[in-house]
């Protein structure tokens, strides 16, 4: 709530789905946590469903960074810088009116690339939840850039070795995490 990170754990899995992320979930609820408000995810398999599941109440937002780069896979890079363009009018609108009348007008505009205005359609719900808080919160739920920051830091002390065993990386990440 006063704007610091907090690191609950470090897990590794071989895989991702519900059931793993359930355990995640499961374990973390079991250490006190009492609820999770806002979940900000990049669509992880199995990462909202496993949330739910444990925190049935829990606010999911799709990071909006990573449904730009899914959505621009289909457009050409000549048109790129346009195409983000007006996809900033529509998440960075003032209102919900506002965002509706710019994806109104995006839909329009680029309608020559289907498939990047399904990636937008799809995930509707998550750019309009934006709206149900003010501008401050808005900028911390539209991204995992804070998540994303300490995955940089973690694979820039991992890039460099190889670990004999999962405890070995754990421990390297743990220091890592002290560092930070």
């Amino acid at each position: 709530m006063e704007g610091n990170k907090e690191i609950l754990g470090l897990w590794l899995n071989e895989t991702e789905s519900k059931h793993k992320w359930m355990q995640i979930f499961d374990e973390i609820k079991a250490r006190g946590v009492e609820d999770i408000f806002f979940l900000s995810m990049d669509g992880v398999s199995g990462l909202e469903e496993g949330a739910r599941a444990i925190f049935p109440e829990i606010i999911v937002q799709r990071c909006i960074v990573h449904l730009i780069r899914n959505s621009v896979k289909y457009v050409p890079s000549k048109d790129y810088k346009a195409f983000t363009k007006s996809l900033r009018k529509v998440y960075g609108a003032q209102s919900l009116k506002a965002c509706h009348s710019a994806f109104d007008s995006f839909k329009q505009q680029w309608s020559a690339y289907p498939g990047a205005i399904d990636v937008w359609i799809r995930n509707f719900d998550h750019v309009e939840q934006l709206f149900d808080y003010g501008s401050a919160v808005r900028k911390i739920m539209y991204t995992t850039n804070a998540v994303e920051s300490i995955h940089s830091s973690f694979r820039k002390v991992t890039k460099k070795g190889a670990f004999p065993d999962e405890n070995a990386l754990l421990k390297v990440l743990f220091l890592r995490v002290k560092e930070l």
